[in-house]
């Protein structure tokens, strides 16, 4: 059966005041705190239909009723309100993330950050290579026979390689190589490299051509191979801020599961730009962590993803809190990203 306008009224005060109080919640509690217009009787049988219909519980006897799963999906897709942050909460993100100096500082204070506001666990995937483009190759002589291979992305993402070189190589040579790399690759998104790198062992003078062909060996593997995923999070003792109902009394399945990156890279690293996703419980597909409730979206410079940030905690979350903040430190840190 569908719920009317009442029963959706009363199942979004339960939610409300569960996540505010972490206290189970009866009818007259919501008929002194809600605005609701009916008499404690009549919540009382709006509560038994919801709990009929699977959106509430009673955890024990004689106690009052706590949200399921069901009771926040609902409440999420239909009965949440927008919460807008204020304008003391958005300088406070500003404020936060301008003075990063690095990629690695962007990501460390983004996850800091993200961990303080919503008091939940905060994972942030540095920016992924495989979304990444070429900003600038760097060859750095270190002798005629070896190089430093620098790849600077365009999400400030650095990575370096040693080249070692068939035989020795002037510095101009050097400059040479360099300038040709750059005008081939430059701009272009590591996962369409591949032809490119190939092409300019053919499109090299002959003379340059061993130690092209030697560079464009690590240019690939720099480039294509090797996508190591790297996440960093914070926030972990905010897990211990709840009561005995939020994990069925254990902590460590969850722990054990915030360990394992592989993990952690599908619930926030799998995302789209401008679509933020709220996993519920079994939603995360995740045994460790069906007590758990995963709010992630993607960001990136521009139009562009490159990597996926969000929260994990209870179910007994304020979802739209957390939402505002999630996505309004996403779009801080695209922007960020953009104007570096």
């Amino acid at each position: 059966m569908g719920l009317d306008d009442r029963k959706l009224a009363v199942l979004r005060a339960i939610v409300e005041d569960y996540v505010a109080t972490q206290e189970p919640v009866g009818s007259r509690a919501l008929v002194e705190r809600h605005q609701l217009g009916v008499s404690p009787a009549t919540v009382r049988n709006d509560m038994a239909v919801l709990e009929e219909e699977g959106y509430i519980r009673q955890p024990h006897t004689s106690a009052g009723r706590v949200p399921t799963d069901r009771g926040y999906r609902l409440f999420v897709d239909r009965l949440s309100r927008v919460k807008p942050l204020s304008p003391a909460e958005r300088r406070a993100i500003e404020r936060f993330l301008v003075g990063a100096v690095d990629l690695d500082d962007v990501v460390h204070r983004t996850v800091r950050l993200l961990a303080q506001l919503t008091r939940q666990v905060a994972v942030v995937q540095y920016p992924s290579l495989a979304r990444s483009s070429v900003r600038h190759l760097e060859l750095v002589p270190i002798s005629t026979t070896r190089l430093m291979l620098v790849m600077i992305a365009d999400t400030g993402r650095v990575e370096q390689r040693l080249v070692e070189l068939p035989a020795p190589v002037p510095a101009d040579d050097v400059l040479e190589l360099r300038g040709l790399a750059n005008e081939k690759l430059g701009g272009t998104r590591l996962v369409d490299t591949p032809p490119l790198v190939q092409a300019l062992v053919e499109e090299v003078r002959p003379g340059l051509r061993p130690a092209m062909t030697t560079l464009s060996t690590v240019l690939l593997e720099t480039l294509v191979e090797r996508h190591e995923e790297r996440i960093a999070l914070a926030g972990t003792a905010n897990l211990t801020r709840g009561n005995l109902l939020d994990f069925q009394g254990s902590l460590r399945p969850i722990l054990e599961a915030l360990e394992e990156e592989v993990v952690m890279l599908k619930l926030f690293g799998e995302v789209e730009r401008s679509t933020l996703r709220v996993r519920i419980g079994d939603e995360t597909e995740i045994d460790n962590l069906r007590g758990t409730s995963v709010v992630s979206t993607g960001y990136g410079p521009g139009a562009n993803v490159v990597g996926g940030l969000g929260v994990l905690g209870p179910t007994r979350m304020d979802y739209p809190g957390t939402i505002a903040t999630v996505r309004a430190v996403a779009r801080y840190v695209g922007e960020l990203l953009a104007q570096n």
